[in-house]
């Protein structure tokens, strides 16, 4: 019997964590300002569109490596991955004018937050990982709307990435796998722009991210492993459908190479790492 209530205990604990950490984030969402929601934007006959893909933003990350005459030789901030974003989004809405896009696919291929793998990494954390959260998810919405204004967005995310998965009670990796802040992130950002006419979040039961784009099968996931070409394979036959291209983060460069008859893999540099 004291074994039993032993473990009762722990279980109630855990569960009583979880439902903390979840009424800070619900505080935290409530607080936060309405957005200015965007004019609809028409849907066209056109059958050209883009995807957008984007990995690693690790937020939360803050550090300055030095070089041997005191000069930056890299430098990561809160501050530098929004200007990083704000960027990008430039980049892109000049390419979707320029090419005569009005709709995108916009692929977030996870490690949202820095989070906090092992004791090395306090050191080089601005936030804790529920502050983090709240930052990024505020941040994204804002950037989803934004672009929003110029080109009707579909955006999905994977569910699988290291960095935002908990590990609670000291366990190592994907013990509880499905613990994992991207869920949190993902509530954020259906909640905040619900009422956004040229948004739509495409939710995928495995966690990963399945689309097809203008008659190619697209896959993407977070990345992790050993090679992006056994994993398009491997990924083809669990699902029994032909990807034509994998798409994956994680390895914090680029990547791109054919290694097959239309079927390509791609992976996507870091924004942050």
């Amino acid at each position: 019997i004291q074994t039993e209530k032993i473990e009762y205990n722990r279980w109630l604990r855990e569960e009583a964590r979880e439902e903390l950490i979840a009424e800070h984030i619900s505080d935290a969402i409530r607080e936060l300002p309405k957005l200015d929601v965007p004019n609809i934007i028409a849907p066209n006959q056109n059958t050209r569109t883009g995807i957008l893909a984007f990995a690693d933003p690790h937020y939360g990350k803050d550090l300055c490596i030095k070089g041997l005459f005191g000069e930056t030789l890299n430098e990561y901030s809160p501050e530098i991955f929004e200007q990083r974003m704000w960027n990008l989004l430039s980049q892109t809405v000049q390419i979707c004018n320029k090419e005569g896009l009005n709709e995108l696919n916009v692929y977030d291929l996870g490690d949202e937050i820095e989070g906090c793998l092992r004791v090395a990494a306090l050191m080089k954390l601005r936030y804790g990982v529920i502050e983090s959260t709240v930052r990024y998810g505020h941040f994204i919405t804002e950037w989803l709307n934004e672009l929003t204004k110029h080109v009707r967005v579909k955006y999905q995310m994977v569910k699988d990435s290291n960095h935002c998965q908990l590990r609670m009670l000291g366990e190592p990796k994907n013990t509880f796998k499905d613990e994992n802040i991207s869920y949190i992130i993902a509530d954020k950002i259906m909640d905040r722009l619900s009422d956004n006419p040229n948004f739509e979040f495409v939710q995928n039961p495995t966690g990963y991210i399945f689309d097809q784009v203008a008659g190619y099968n697209v896959f993407g996931y977070h990345g992790e492993g050993k090679a992006l070409e056994q994993a398009i394979k491997d990924f083809s036959r669990t699902y029994k459908v032909n990807i034509d291209y994998l798409i994956g983060g994680h390895k914090h460069h680029r990547l791109s190479s054919n290694i097959g008859i239309e079927s390509d893999i791609i992976s996507i540099p870091s924004i942050i790492g």
